[in-house]
């Protein structure tokens, strides 16, 4: 193992997945989140207990470091008010370090391109609440690379799924493997880039070690967009049996948003379900020889996660 420390910010499935890429290189990684404790910590990493909203802990917390990654995050309900604040606070404790920032995005700051492919080129078109809050953050982070302050990376990556992933295993994979109907939102028929969580890792430890990918930004490889009904045909082949399905669309999720908060913010992105939503990942894959793991591959090793985590 080298001494070249490597923080990352988040212990959530991009932390924990972009830590296992790095210690298969030999770094040293030092995973940080509120409580100093996570289930299943990647072996051979540290991880330490702090508030990266507090810019002093944050400072502390990176000193030495070579690498910065931001993979944490605000509630989904609350990324308006917290999100910007979370990054601000990081940003800056990086750059005191005098460290490179890799951070983790998706592609919200788009916004609606009607179904044409988007790019690392693809304008910033911003037109949600939280695309919006994506797209300020994003510019933010050029701005200071650019002013010579801090240098950085940023990964894009589509919805993502995969082991550690709670949202859609309780969407999608858990439901199947108990038999029950499964999770699907809008139109079932649209072509959907999906991407694989550990593929999302990888290209964040790729970025972290390389810098010649400095000053840009990188979608994760991820495999040619299906359908949800395709998505699903391939989790019922991996099944050995047919899986149940049931979709909800802007009333239904409107209704379950007066209850829960997380289904109300989907509303807004609820674009990306109804029209083609694709993410071209040719730059990374070029660039770097990455290759997204197929997709039945993924999801049989996704279900394996979700079998041995009930």
């Amino acid at each position: 193992m080298t001494s070249e420390l490597h923080v990352i910010f988040g212990t959530g499935p991009l932390g924990k997945w972009t830590a296992r890429h790095l210690l298969k290189q030999g770094y040293r990684v030092r995973l940080v989140n509120r409580s100093g404790q996570t289930p299943d910590l990647p072996a051979g990493a540290e991880i330490v207990r702090g508030d990266a909203y507090d810019r002093a802990q944050a400072a502390a917390l990176v000193a030495g470091a070579a690498a910065v990654y931001q993979c944490a995050q605000p509630q989904y309900h609350e990324w308006v008010e917290k999100f910007p604040p979370l990054q601000v606070s990081i940003l800056a404790a990086t750059t005191a370090a005098g460290a490179k920032l890799i951070v983790a995005e998706n592609l919200y700051m788009y916004g609606d391109t009607h179904g044409q492919p988007m790019t690392e080129s693809t304008p910033n078109n911003a037109h949600t609440r939280k695309g919006k809050v994506r797209q300020q953050m994003s510019a933010a982070l050029m701005q200071a690379h650019q002013q010579g302050k801090v240098r950085v990376a940023m990964a894009r990556g589509s919805d993502f799924f995969g082991p550690e992933d709670t949202v859609q295993s309780g969407f999608v994979y858990r439901p199947a493997l108990a038999g029950k109907a499964v999770n699907q939102v809008g139109r079932t028929d649209q072509p959907h880039t999906f991407t694989y969580v550990a593929d999302f890792g990888a290209l964040l430890a790729t970025l972290g070690t390389h810098d010649e990918a400095l000053g840009e930004i990188w979608h994760v490889p991820s495999n040619a967009p299906v359908t949800q009904a395709e998505l699903l045909a391939i989790l019922s082949e991996a099944l050995g049996k047919p899986v149940k399905t049931q979709v909800a669309g802007r009333f239904m999720l409107s209704l379950l948003g007066l209850f829960n908060p997380g289904a109300k913010e989907m509303v807004e992105m609820l674009y990306e379900f109804t029209q083609p939503f694709i993410m071209d990942s040719s730059k990374a894959q070029k660039a770097f020889g990455l290759r997204p793991t197929p997709l039945p591959e993924a999801v049989r090793a996704t279900l394996d996660w979700c079998r041995t985590h009930p």
